[in-house]
C-alpha cells in the first residue's frame, strides 16, 4: 500500500478483504504464486467469479498480477500477495480522515462496496 492513507482507500482496503472467499484467496495466494485456473479450481469457483474478486484485491493494493506466455504461447495470468499489513484503529479512521482533509473535500468520493 503505497501513499496516504485517505478514507477512501482505508474503505477500499477494508472493503477489499471484507468477504470470506476473498479471505479464503488471501490463504492460497499465501504459499506463492498461482495461475488463476489452479486458484478456481481449489476454491471450487468460477475463473469470472474470481477475476471479480481479484480486480477488486488488486485495486485496493493486494494482489498483483502477471501476464506470462507459456512454452507453447498461451497467456497465462498469475496472481500473488502484495506485502500488507493491516491494523485498524482509532488512529488508523482519524489519520485517513485528517488526509482527506488535506485532499480537499474534492478528491474525496464514496466507495461503493
Amino acid at each position: 500500500m503505497d501513499g496516504i492513507l485517505t478514507s477512501e482507500k482505508l474503505l477500499a482496503l477494508l472493503a477489499a478483504i471484507g468477504h470470506p472467499l476473498r479471505l479464503q484467496i488471501i490463504a492460497e495466494l499465501a504459499g506463492g504464486r498461482v495461475h488463476v485456473s489452479e486458484m478456481a479450481r481449489r476454491l471450487g469457483i468460477s475463473r469470472p467469479l474470481l477475476y471479480m474478486h481479484l480486480e477488486r484485491m488488486e485495486k485496493a493494493g493486494l494482489v498483483a498480477g502477471v501476464l506470462e506466455l507459456s512454452a507453447d504461447g498461451k497467456a497465462m495470468k498469475y496472481f500473488e500477495l502484495v506485502p500488507f499489513d493491516v491494523r485498524l484503529t482509532v488512529d488508523t479512521v482519524l489519520g485517513a480522515l485528517r488526509a482527506d482533509e488535506q485532499e480537499g473535500p474534492d478528491d474525496v468520493q464514496e466507495t461503493q462496496s
